[in-house]
């Protein structure tokens, strides 16, 4: 019953943020979770690099590493049609690209969740048990035709992550 409501609310584009074991029973086994490999690293970089590239080329503007320009900069891709919803690669690399805004905010690291549905590269939090997967926050959306913004998937990550977080020291 759970995982069925799980799929329909994914079939939607309302891609689940986070997973944690202690509120998802995750049916057979758990899991397996692991640090990116070099070739990880090296497509990742291949990624963000063919989108910076792209916004060179078709908009004369690049990717800075700051959050708002560079979400912004990915709704423009958007908007422009310049990633449609059937360019999964490119629409993954700018999951990435907010990934790392989100890791750099909630103190996330890259990592590799393997289950058995699939390998994903996936944002956690130190070694516990919540999750996030920036790579299909957009392409997901995209693909069923809804228009949320990149800003609010963004901040939806953040707001859906933040509360399971520990307060940081002296707060």
């Amino acid at each position: 019953m759970i995982i069925s409501r799980f799929v329909k609310f994914l079939s939607t584009g309302f891609a689940l943020l986070t997973l944690s074991w202690g509120l998802f029973a995750y049916p057979g086994e758990p899991p397996k979770i692991y640090e990116l490999t070099n070739t990880d690293k090296h497509y990742m970089s291949a990624q963000r690099a063919s989108l910076d590239d792209l916004a060179r080329i078709h908009l004369g503007r690049q990717f800075r590493n700051e959050k708002d320009a560079d979400l912004a900069l990915l709704q423009v891709l958007l908007d422009r049609q310049l990633v449609r919803a059937n360019q999964k690669k490119e629409l993954q690399a700018m999951g990435v690209i907010m990934g790392d805004f989100l890791a750099d905010e909630l103190k996330m690291h890259w990592i590799i969740y393997e289950d058995k549905v699939g390998r994903s590269r996936t944002l956690q939090y130190k070694d516990s048990e919540h999750f996030l997967f920036p790579m299909t926050m957009i392409s997901r959306r995209q693909e069923v035709n809804n228009q949320t913004s990149v800003r609010d998937i963004y901040q939806r990550a953040v707001s859906v992550i933040k509360p399971k977080l520990p307060p940081a020291p002296y707060q």
